[in-house]
């Protein structure tokens, strides 16, 4: 990847995209995490108004402390970026008060994707105000390897200016535009739930396996090509590929015949 070109070309059309919308700016949710530290950095880069949002919920003190590096550290170089944090704890706190008790097997996802979804309506509370654009932070191995994301949460956005990126690109990207070491040497998380679990730990595999992955998907290649532990990764990719299409495709649309109309 020309890292340099990539970059330059995925601000100009931030720009573009926000002065043809007629919008004034960009929102950001910031995670201490490396995808939102590169989307942050990318959209401070245009000129635009950037809010840099923090929206922890029962958050690690380490990722906190990420992120608070990461924009001080924006504010230090770019006069167009500006932050707030919004603790969302006590308002998903509330919310499990409110929803009937269950013992189902699913109740700690769906409460995860549940932050998710107060940080989506966060971002959009702040877009309204302003006329800003919420900017997505999913990479293209997570929007459309995997579905490793929360539909209506983080995939909740109104323009992905790295999700043609894989995750290594965006490192790449990441290391060029200067986000803080501590970030790029963290090893990735969703945060979502409360503890110290990796996205490695939820999916199973790295992204450097789930990468390569998903080339020999495009080189329709099948698991019984491989053996050992590529078999092994593949097989995790192929099946959360399988499960998360709902993610990647269109909502679903009934098309009533015209017979009946």
């Amino acid at each position: 990847m020309q890292t340099e070109k990539v970059t330059e070309y995925i601000v100009n059309w931030l720009k573009e995209y926000a002065t043809n919308a007629k919008m004034n700016g960009f929102v950001v949710g910031v995670s201490g995490g490396i995808d939102s530290g590169v989307t942050s950095t990318l959209c401070a880069m245009t000129g635009f108004p950037t809010l840099c949002v923090e929206m922890p919920i029962h958050q690690a003190a380490s990722q906190v402390t990420r992120a608070q590096e990461h924009i001080a550290q924006l504010k230090e170089r770019f006069v167009n970026v500006s932050d707030c944090e919004v603790d969302l704890t006590p308002v998903f706190e509330e919310f499990k008060t409110r929803v009937p008790e269950t013992q189902e097997d699913t109740l700690n996802l769906s409460l995860a994707n549940t932050r998710a979804r107060l940080r989506m309506t966060t971002l959009y509370y702040f877009a309204g105000l302003h006329r800003y654009l919420v900017a997505g932070t999913g990479n293209k191995v997570e929007d459309f390897g995997v579905g490793f994301y929360t539909k209506y949460g983080d995939g909740g956005v109104d323009l992905s200016p790295i999700a043609d990126l894989m995750k290594s690109e965006v490192y790449a990207i990441g290391r060029l535009i200067h986000v803080p070491a501590a970030i790029l040497q963290a090893a990735p998380t969703d945060g979502l739930f409360g503890d110290s679990r990796t996205d490695e730990d939820q999916i199973g595999a790295t992204y450097d396996e789930l990468e390569w992955a998903m080339h020999m998907q495009e080189k329709g290649k099948a698991p019984d090509d491989f053996e050992g532990r590529q078999q092994e990764a593949y097989k995790i990719y192929l099946r959360l590929n399988r499960a998360n299409q709902h993610k990647m495709n269109p909502i679903p649309i009934c098309e009533i015949p015209q017979k009946f109309k």
